[in-house]
């Protein structure tokens, strides 16, 4: 038991520890970075560390690495005795949109590994009698799939009748006795022993599950499988993500009952329905087609997706954020420096080079592809390289399809760019920096820029202005699903649940 408890332990600890690597060295480079365009005056940099290291030293992935024996070996010793009780949790609670908030729990990394432990342990035993419908917190489905799996099926029809609900705090109104009811009786193998881990993580709890550990996530799906059973016994399909749900169906009558089946849900398990946030039973149908109902929609938004009978695209939300992002960076590399700053500080264009422009362009680039340049991505997309793994903020998206969509976003870009640079040169001029008129990329036209940014060298290096394009990612992260599946192509570990 100590050698499996110490593995898990470890693995804990160091997935902290990398993490708060990569943020140092990150703060370091930005901070470099900015002391070259504002100067060496510019304010001194401040590592922080997490606030919970100082509630307790088990936080500390440092600590717990230097003290790993010890600790693994008291929590095995706890654990064999069935005395074993996870420390009191630090919270923290996270606004949410509708102005509520969202209570968060964090284990300390021992107590993380055990549930994290406990979790694998029984999905691993018990993932044959998840619905295949229910695709959250499972090694052998994803979001990719759930999406898949709706989009098929809605564009097998030009008209679908959706079931949409949405429950008001899920995991925090969950309750006890009908969780380990759900547990004891639908042929879940879960030994007395695991039963002892989850109740001594429930403990503290009245009701409700913890967010920020790992055996909620098996818990979570749990609760919800009678939900599911029900839902598939009625002929209806659907996709279940945690709490969020969307039921469909060509039949009136069999979405109906989906409400019936929900709502019954809804009062054994002690999960509220949100009222507000459900859209209920509506009609989908292609544009321009005649319906009898009221209550029609064009498409639904899901797990970061707008997906019609036609298509599936990036949801409004979500390009707004996308589009504010790039905005941001384009206002940090290129306005800012200028804007209230001595002229000392800033490197001005000349001979044909910005080197400002080029890190906007690297670092949009890396916003929307991950670590991949331009000529990486292009050789794949013409069979140079026959595996990519493709991260960055696009590879969330890996199903779209909506090429006007993309089209669109390349076409705003390629626009802010442009106002972008028409500013940074208005501001160079108000400082009375009048030779940047003659300069790339400030004596370009709107029309001409996307190909002077891609024939325009910098140092002898072909390639770094370029602009960033939505559908040229959108074709390599095709070309590798079509290639290699969804799997490899998105995900360094596949089979591996990283929570």
């Amino acid at each position: 038991m100590k050698d499996v408890i110490k593995k898990y332990i470890e693995l804990e600890a160091k997935k902290h520890s990398e993490r708060y690597h990569t943020y140092h060295n990150s703060l370091h480079i930005e901070h470099e970075r900015n002391k070259k365009r504002f100067g060496q005056d510019y304010r001194k940099k401040e590592v922080k560390k997490p606030y919970v290291w100082s509630v307790d030293k088990k936080y500390n992935p440092f600590y717990v690495l230097k003290h790993l024996d010890k600790i693994s070996e008291i929590i095995a010793d706890k654990i064999k005795k069935g005395t074993y009780k996870p420390h009191e949790p630090y919270t923290h609670e996270i606004p949410k949109k509708n102005g509520k908030t969202r209570t968060i729990t964090i284990y300390q990394i021992p107590d993380a590994a055990v549930s994290n432990y406990l979790y694998k342990r029984l999905l691993m035993k018990n993932r044959h009698r998840l619905s295949s419908l229910s695709y959250a917190y499972r090694n052998d489905r994803n979001v990719h799939f759930a999406i898949q799996d709706i989009s098929l099926d809605f564009q097998s029809y030009s008209r679908l009748f959706t079931s949409e609900f949405d429950f008001s705090d899920f995991f925090g109104s969950i309750d006890h006795t009908y969780l380990y009811k759900q547990l004891d009786k639908n042929g879940f193998m879960v030994s007395d022993f695991e039963k002892q881990l989850i109740k001594a993580f429930l403990s503290r709890l009245d009701r409700g599950i913890p967010q920020g550990t790992s055996i909620s996530l098996f818990l979570a799906n749990i609760v919800c499988w009678n939900l599911d059973r029900r839902l598939e016994s009625e002929g209806l399909r659907f996709a279940r993500y945690a709490d969020d749900t969307v039921v469909w169906s060509s039949n009136y009558t069999k979405i109906c009952n989906s409400f019936d089946i929900i709502s019954e849900f809804s009062k054994e398990a002690g999960i509220e329905i949100n009222a507000n946030k459900s859209d209920g039973i509506n009609l989908m149908v292609k544009p321009g087609l005649p319906s009898e109902l009221k209550a029609t929609k064009q498409y639904i938004e899901f797990l970061g997706y707008k997906l019609s009978v036609d298509n599936i695209s990036i949801k409004e939300e979500s390009v707004k954020k996308i589009k504010k992002q790039i905005t941001y960076l384009l206002y940090k590399n290129l306005i800012k420096p200028i804007k209230g700053y001595q002229l000392q500080s800033i490197i001005v264009p000349n001979n044909n080079e910005d080197p400002a422009f080029v890190t906007a362009m690297m670092q949009i680039r890396r916003y929307l592809y991950g670590n991949l340049s331009e000529s990486t991505l292009k050789s794949f997309v013409n069979g140079k390289y026959k595996r990519i793994r493709f991260k960055g903020i696009m590879s969330f998206y890996p199903l779209i399809d909506d090429v006007d969509q993309l089209k669109e976003l390349d076409g705003w870009l390629v626009s802010t760019v442009f106002k972008t640079l028409k500013l940074r040169k208005k501001l160079f001029i108000q400082k009375n920096i009048q030779s940047v008129l003659n300069n790339f990329p400030f004596n370009v036209k709107k029309e001409e820029l996307v190909n002077e940014c891609r024939t325009t060298r910098y140092k002898g290096n072909k390639g770094l202005y370029e602009i960033p394009s939505f559908l040229r990612i959108y074709t390599g992260i095709k070309t590798g699903i079509l290639n290699n599946g969804i799997e490899y192509t998105m995900n360094n570990n596949p089979y591996e649940y990283d929570y």
